[in-house]
């Protein structure tokens, strides 16, 4: 249901024609009819006073009907993808194993019959080449390699268990006669079926994205122990196989609406990063976010303000940026999108009237409104001394990488529930502007990655749930708020909501979700 349908409906179930709602409003007839029939879109004080009328808050107005009172959950489209296979796939794969297995075991064949070797040395090589199509559906080069990896793995499992047998087999058929015969060809299969697998492991280490690191070290370390390579390996092949499967999934869904240009909002959106990091273009603070926003039409720009600093200098610079923004694309306004700390600099840069009118929305995103437990406590038990070496080091180390007057000290003070509280107490909604908050939660230590995984005990022994850094407590502000949680142990953490590790996420796609967030924001005209 949009925006037009839902004021309809309201209308409707509170017995008024269009006439009325209009004298209520203060507006034209064809104004209402305009709305409900979707050729324009409320403003931001009209959507107040149609919530007054209807005596809803704003956040149920704007609510679809597929959508539940906040917080909701992220239950978002096709959070699981499934590329289906060929039904060659396994008749191939097993066929491939088979031929594997006679060339990798052949050495006794080819002493006697040498004239076969080359015919031998060539059914390898294809053999090395064929997996890359066992699925030739594959949109991305990335994507192509990594599935050649994974399938080169599959290959040399079965092939490596037949060999296993076949080399059973001749020992038994060879022993003890033809010792050195018998070894020559277990080196033989040995090296062969390591080329194999390097060959996988190679393709497959190099263009996942879902392995990880943990994953990488732990099957490089654990290769070389007996029997526990296999699990590891079995592991490795089921994580990549679900990437794939997923990746390819995604990539069906954005081509059937590419058309459609969905994230191609009215005016364009301003990423605004969190504290102790800057925007990079080798490795963007916001994952694969961006780029999917772009796909679906969204014209994207950075704040490029400086990694760390206080909320009042952060935001001079932002509003230096926003008005940079305006004056060069002639966009006449921006939508605001920040992260953690930057919430907080947006809501302090907007404190000046005179920037309002160049922003049509603000959406922060695990943003500590009211502060961080946990920062007060680590102020006051840290010896200043230790601080002020911290600090040095880290000021040090910022404007190496493009700080101008980093202030370490200060952005961490800003952060704590003190400054924080007062901060939000003294700063009131923007007029004129549309505010909505996000928030998340790890549902246990375990679900974060490091160090999240270890602050999130110490921000639940101050602040109760959270998402590692920031209590759910302080996410909630502006006229809408949305809770974002999956079930199980692991929970969306501080940086999941960010795809800070381009992790794919059972039952939440991050990237799919900044896409439906962006596309409510271009059905409400902004």
């Amino acid at each position: 249901m949009q925006i037009g349908s839902r004021i309809r409906s309201l209308r409707k179930e509170h017995g008024m024609t269009q006439e009325a709602l209009a004298e209520q409003l203060g507006v034209s007839r064809q104004s209402i009819s305009a709305w409900e029939k979707g050729q324009s879109v409320p403003s931001v004080e009209n959507l107040q006073a149609l919530a007054q009328v209807f005596g809803i808050g704003i956040d149920a107005l704007l609510q679809t009907s597929a959508e539940k009172t906040a917080p909701i959950p992220a239950e978002l489209p096709l959070p699981k993808f499934r590329a289906a296979k060929s039904a060659a796939f396994i008749p191939l794969l097993i066929l491939c194993s088979l031929l594997l297995c006679l060339c990798t075991n052949s050495y006794y064949f080819l002493s006697v019959h040498p004239s076969w070797i080359p015919f031998a040395a060539a059914a390898f090589l294809l053999l090395n080449i064929v997996p890359g199509l066992f699925r030739r559906q594959i949109p991305t080069v990335r994507l192509r390699i990594c599935n050649h990896g994974v399938q080169c793995l599959r290959l040399f499992l079965i092939s490596a268990g037949l060999s296993l047998a076949a080399q059973i087999t001749l020992a038994v058929y060879l022993l003890p006669a033809s010792l050195s015969t018998w070894a020559w060809g277990l080196l033989m299969c040995i090296a062969l079926e390591s080329l194999l697998f390097w060959n996988g492991m190679i393709c497959v280490y190099c263009t996942s994205f879902q392995l990880g690191l943990k994953l990488r070290v732990l099957g490089a370390v654990f290769g070389w122990v007996p029997f526990v390579n296999i699990w590891f390996l079995i592991k490795i092949i089921r994580t990549v196989s679900q990437e794939l499967s997923f990746e390819i999934g995604r990539e069906q869904l954005e081509r059937s609406r590419e058309a459609a240009q969905i994230c191609k909002t009215t005016y364009p959106l301003l990423l605004i990063h969190g504290v102790f990091f800057r925007d990079n273009s080798s490795f963007n603070y916001w994952g694969r976010i961006p780029a999917a926003l772009q796909r679906n039409g969204a014209t994207v720009y950075y704040g490029e303000h400086q990694s760390a600093a206080s909320v009042a200098d952060s935001a001079e610079e932002l509003k230096e940026r926003i008005r940079q923004i305006v004056a060069e694309s002639g966009c006449k306004k921006v939508n605001i999108i920040a992260h953690s700390k930057g919430g907080l600099d947006i809501r302090c840069a907007l404190n000046d009237e005179s920037l309002r009118p160049l922003v049509a929305s603000v959406t922060t995103i695990n943003t500590p409104h009211r502060g961080c437990g946990f920062a007060d406590y680590l102020l006051e038990k840290i010896p200043s001394s230790k601080q002020k070496a911290i600090e040095k080091s880290y000021n040090f180390l910022a404007k190496r990488f493009g700080d101008k007057s980093p202030d370490f000290m200060a952005a961490v003070h800003d952060l704590t529930s003190a400054f924080c509280r007062k901060f939000d107490e003294e700063t009131p909604l923007p007029e004129g502007v549309f505010c909505q908050s996000v928030g998340s939660a790890l549902n246990k230590a375990t679900g974060g990655k490091f160090p999240l995984n270890l602050t999130y005990l110490l921000a639940k022994y101050f602040d109760g749930p959270n998402d590692g850094l920031v209590a759910q407590s302080s996410f909630s502000w502006g006229e809408r708020f949305r809770f974002l949680t999956v079930e199980g142990k692991r929970g969306i953490s501080h940086g999941d909501v960010i795809d800070l590790n381009r992790e794919n996420i059972p039952d939440f796609d991050v990237r799919e979700f900044y896409i439906s967030l962006v596309s409510q924001l271009r059905e409400l005209g902004f």
